[in-house]
């Protein structure tokens, strides 16, 4: 698990984290099993709150990526390939969604949408 907190970040750092270590589940790179630390030692190694690491590990298992064994702690769960794309699918439209919100906000055409897209990408 490789994870870079950033305090200036306009996200809060428990969703930072989540986006980090969803995006390395969906991309293969934490396999199925593989065990995430203790909630008490990710917190202790990224100077950040047990309850801020508590929340992601919380939304990480109510998206369906990890699971929690009773005493033995949290690992990544398993996938079909075709699982894997309905929660990456469900992730990036709810994200979607919100940026859809904030474009239509300034009043762009989808159509501006598209060419402001094309060129990030």
């Amino acid at each position: 698990m490789n994870v870079a907190i950033s305090s200036a970040s306009d996200k809060p750092i428990y969703q930072q984290l989540f986006e980090q270590i969803s995006a390395q589940i969906l991309k293969g790179e934490l396999r199925s099993g593989y065990f995430l630390p203790p909630i008490r030692q990710a917190a202790l190694e990224l100077r950040i709150s047990v309850i801020t690491v508590k929340k992601a590990w919380e939304e990480l298992e109510r998206c369906g990526l990890i699971h929690t064994v009773t005493g033995k702690g949290c690992f990544v769960a398993e996938f079909t390939p075709e699982e894997m794309l309905r929660i990456r699918n469900d992730m990036i439209l709810k994200q979607m969604a919100v940026d859809a919100a904030y474009y239509k906000s300034f009043g762009l055409t989808l159509e501006e949408v598209f060419e402001l897209m094309r060129k990030i990408f």
